[in-house]
């Protein structure tokens, strides 16, 4: 189980283990607020391990250990959680880097870890459950590198699902609603990273979008995250459902709003889909260099 330092990951380890499972929960640093709360709250029989994703010497460490303790066994359940999106912006606005690291994290982080346990998997029949997300079939305003990533994971897993029915294995994806989880809801965390990518913006970037334009799409993020749901039993039930039924789902929608926005983008016009994807989400401003304005200062100079 990855990502456990704290929302959906950290939640789940601490319901599986309640309910008697042997679990390998992976965090980024062993010493966070979450890990040492996972340590006091669980059983014995949880497993806490250091992992980056974006080190394959820290995922081939994490696999090591596993296919030691599993070997005899096989493994099974793998859920892939962890996840990682710290920019709000346009994709042009966007650095590569950014798209470069939640591609590592969200998606080849998570194709590593799965490839390298699928002979436990396949020696135990077991299940993959992938969180991915709704920002991964709609193009969500400012969520683009994010997106990308999701997007890329959510196919992989649906790859798997179908090439690895033959061997017994499972395959379910979760697409979350919007919940409080991590750093999520931390205005200030979102307010340092909204700095640092304004402070790296090349000046005819900067010029053409506006300063303001950049603030106005990060106030109306955080106003978002604001209604985002504190409760996280939905996901975390979806996931033990994906891990245990009989015949579990391919995809699960916990959260509130997600059936009208999936019928808006499978049945409604495109600039339909657009219109109710800024008006549920993120509605930018006009930038800076289209705005009437900005014209009139321009021929007055």
């Amino acid at each position: 189980l990855s990502g456990c330092d704290s929302g959906f990951g950290q939640a789940t380890a601490r319901h599986l283990d309640i309910m008697g499972f042997r679990v390998f929960a992976s965090v980024l640093d062993l010493q966070s607020p979450g890990a040492q709360e996972l340590r006091q709250s669980c059983s014995s029989r949880l497993t806490l391990l250091q992992m980056d994703l974006t080190k394959t010497e820290d995922i081939q460490r994490v696999l090591q250990h596993i296919h030691a303790h599993t070997n005899s066994t096989g493994l099974w359940g793998l859920v892939n959680n962890a996840g990682f999106n710290d920019t709000i912006a346009d994709a042009e606005l966007s650095p590569l880097g950014k798209f470069r690291t939640c591609m590592e994290v969200n998606f080849f982080g998570s194709l590593e870890l799965t490839k390298g346990l699928l002979p436990l998997l396949r020696s135990a029949g077991g299940r993959i459950v992938t969180v991915s997300s709704p920002a991964g079939d709609m193009p969500f305003p400012c969520l683009a590198a994010y997106g990308a990533s999701k997007a890329a994971l959510s196919l992989v897993m649906d790859t798997f699902r179908s090439e690895l029915q033959p061997w017994g294995i499972k395959v379910s994806l979760i697409l979350p609603g919007y919940y409080k989880t991590g750093t999520t809801c931390d205005p200030a965390f979102w307010n340092r990273h909204k700095q640092q990518l304004l402070a790296s913006l090349p000046q005819e970037l900067l010029q053409a979008y506006g300063e303001d334009y950049v603030e106005e799409i990060n106030q109306q993020f955080i106003q978002f995250m604001k209604v985002a749901v504190e409760d996280l039993s939905a996901v975390v039930n979806s996931i033990t459902e994906g891990l245990l039924a009989a015949n579990p789902a391919v995809r699960y929608y916990p959260g509130q709003g997600l059936g009208i926005m999936y019928f808006i983008h499978r049945y409604l016009p495109y600039f339909v889909r657009d219109l109710f994807l800024k008006g549920f989400f993120i509605n930018p401003k006009l930038p800076r260099a289209l705005r009437r304005d900005h014209h009139k200062d321009v021929k007055k100079a």
